[in-house]
């Protein structure tokens, strides 16, 4: 039995930061992988999304290339084109997670790993043993158990299509669901989006949730709120049909559920490990991310905090950090910042004005709410900019900044360095603008909204 300092089961961004960091400054390290190196974010999550949502705005920029003069004549999106290009890239991206963890002296084992015990993996008929064991696998697709549910895809299908459906139902109302609306609605599909609740967006701050309700349905997407689908049937060439909770029907090529994740903890481990998990199965850990057994941890999405990447790399830093040096973790959930891309995208940082109510903290709201420059040309008018911040009004301190807007999250950025920092309102309003972008307008905010 091969016997080793560290085995890390989960390939992906905090997996990979984990095991190569702690290799680097010294541990004997293997890492177990069974499906694609480099996790969700590089082959079903953020990376290809993005790449997905790149080739879905140059049906605008076409149409809005028109209106500042150039002649352009728009031809029909390339699924498969675009889907070998977006295979070649992802591909590229898995070899560099390989390379760096070989550069660091990890050993890579390809396969499922089943934690044994307390010390002890397997993977296949090979047993491996480690002082400790680090949880980094993620989390999977929820599909709810609706009739005909069998014939709907997920995230993890969709990204893989080869062919793009000319029409589809999406189904949920997080930031999956309203991205591949618009990605798919911008490459020319029919697209439907139903959603349960009254609100999509849970989470995000209200006014945010409220001004992108309109800008979803100006883009040409059928959004149906406080609605779900009761059944799903199949026609005989192949299409759905789609029963609602409300008594309408519906046919598409494809349904596309982007209901939520789950951590990705089914038979990960040995019944007589006494593990702790919440009840979607996240593994439940302490300030140190140790699990309820000792020597094993978690981190990333399998843990149910927040399921972003760079999340889970910071994590994993923390975690190697507290290890080697002691050093006691501190990571501010709080003020993490977050993008969802749609189209316009959103962005938000600190805290909405439903969490500053639900504390009791006295806040100021300052916002703004105008149209593109861009678009004074074009006819776009209905796609407008928002922004909003929070500000304590005893301390002054900037409490969150919210936006919609082109680009929102590399705005958002520069503004969750500064709420890290402590900055205040004075200290954002002594900063000198950029005239004239969008990004001025949040050191250009002078009256407070009316309460």
């Amino acid at each position: 039995m091969d016997n080793f300092d560290l085995i890390v089961i989960g390939g992906g961004s905090g997996g990979v930061r984990a095991a190569r960091v702690a290799a680097s400054r010294g541990y004997k390290v293997a890492i177990v992988e069974d499906t694609h190196w480099g996790g969700t974010c590089v082959n079903v999550g953020c990376v290809p999304k993005k790449l997905m949502v790149y080739a879905s705005h140059f049906s605008h920029e076409m149409e809005d290339a028109r209106a500042f003069g150039w002649s352009v004549e728009s031809g029909e999106f390339d699924w498969p084109h675009f889907m070998k290009k977006k295979d070649a890239e992802i591909s590229r991206l898995n070899g560099i997670y390989l390379k760096l963890l070989d550069n660091a002296g990890v050993t890579i084992i390809d396969g499922r790993g089943f934690i044994e015990d307390a010390n002890t993996v397997v993977v296949g008929d090979n047993k491996y043993s480690a002082e400790r064991i680090l949880i980094a696998v993620g989390g999977e697709p929820f599909k709810p158990n609706v009739p005909g549910s069998e014939h709907c895809i997920t995230s993890d299908q969709i990204f893989f299509l080869p062919e793009r459906p000319k029409s589809i139902v999406i189904v949920g109302g997080g930031f999956i669901a309203l991205e591949f609306a618009c990605i798919l609605a911008g490459m020319g599909s029919a697209v439907t989006l139903l959603y349960r609740g009254e609100l999509f967006l849970r989470g995000f701050d209200k006014d945010i949730r409220e001004r992108m309700v309109g800008m979803i349905e100006n883009s040409g997407i059928d959004l149906r709120l406080s609605t779900d689908i009761e059944e799903i049937g199949l026609s005989g060439e192949g299409k759905k049909n789609i029963r609602l909770t409300d008594g309408g029907e519906l046919e598409s090529d494809e349904v596309f559920y982007a209901t939520g994740r789950i951590p990705r903890t089914k038979d990960l481990w040995s019944d007589q490990l006494d593990i702790q998990t919440s009840k979607q199965g996240a593994v439940l850990v302490d300030d140190n991310f140790e699990s309820s057994v000792p020597g094993i941890y978690a981190l990333g999405d399998v843990v149910g905090r927040m399921a972003l990447t760079p999340v889970a790399t910071a994590e994993a830093m923390a975690l190697v950090d507290y290890w080697m040096e002691a050093k006691a973790v501190d990571i501010d959930y709080s003020i993490i910042p977050s993008a969802v891309f749609t189209q316009p995208n959103i962005s938000s940082v600190g805290m909405t004005e439903d969490h500053a109510i639900e504390k009791g903290i006295p806040y100021a709201v300052y916002e703004t709410d105008f149209k593109h420059l861009k678009h004074n040309l074009t006819d776009r008018s209905s796609e407008r900019i928002y922004m909003k911040m929070l500000v304590h009004k005893e301390t002054d301190k900037v409490l969150g900044v919210h936006a919609i807007a082109p680009d929102a999250g590399e705005i958002i950025q520069g503004a969750a360095v500064a709420i890290t920092a402590g900055a205040t309102k004075a200290d954002f309003d002594r900063t000198i603008g950029i005239h004239p972008t969008m990004a001025e307008e949040l050191v250009t905010l002078r009256t407070a909204r009316d309460s």
